[in-house]
């Protein structure tokens, strides 16, 4: 009877051991499986977030449309967007984003962020800022232009942070 016991219990521990690697091998290669999905969700994030950027450059709200004598894509119209960044209030729940803002990148005067003294030449421009969690910023160059006498344009960066959804 000795003998039988010691066997079941030889096979229930063998059992066991078999189980406890199985487990940890569908553990390793579901670690490495959701880790991948994982890093697929933030790269389409951002794809998402660098098509958001374009859109914007070209929505009516920021477009130069037809004002400057011709028709230009990923074109911002400074006025346009300034005078937005006063009333954005209204708007903060139209973009899901956690922020944008414009920068000039050449030729570059300042540094200076945007206000009602210093406007057109300041250097940095934001339209809206949430206060909450941002993800990584995304950027795309744009055409930024002024209405004036003559027309007056810079290269610029219209930068998107997304929400970060949990």
């Amino acid at each position: 009877m000795k003998k039988a016991q010691i066997k079941i219990q030889q096979m229930m521990v063998m059992l066991i051991g078999v189980f406890i690697l199985f487990s940890l091998v569908i553990l390793f290669f579901g670690s490495i499986f959701f880790s991948r999905i994982k890093s697929d969700a933030k790269e389409l994030e951002e794809q998402s977030s660098l098509m958001l950027s374009s859109k914007l450059a070209n929505s009516p709200e920021f477009s130069c449309g037809n004002s400057f004598d011709s028709s230009y894509d990923n074109c911002v119209d400074f006025d346009k967007v300034f005078i937005l960044t006063k009333n954005i209030g209204n708007y903060s729940d139209f973009y899901d984003v956690a922020s944008i803002r414009i920068e000039k990148v050449y030729p570059k005067e300042n540094n200076l962020t945007c206000n009602d003294g210093n406007y057109p030449d300041c250097s940095n421009l934001v339209i809206l800022n949430k206060n909450v969690k941002k993800s990584s910023e995304v950027s795309n160059f744009v055409l930024l232009c002024k209405k004036e006498e003559e027309n007056k344009c810079w290269l610029a960066r219209l930068i998107v942070s997304p929400l970060i959804k949990e």
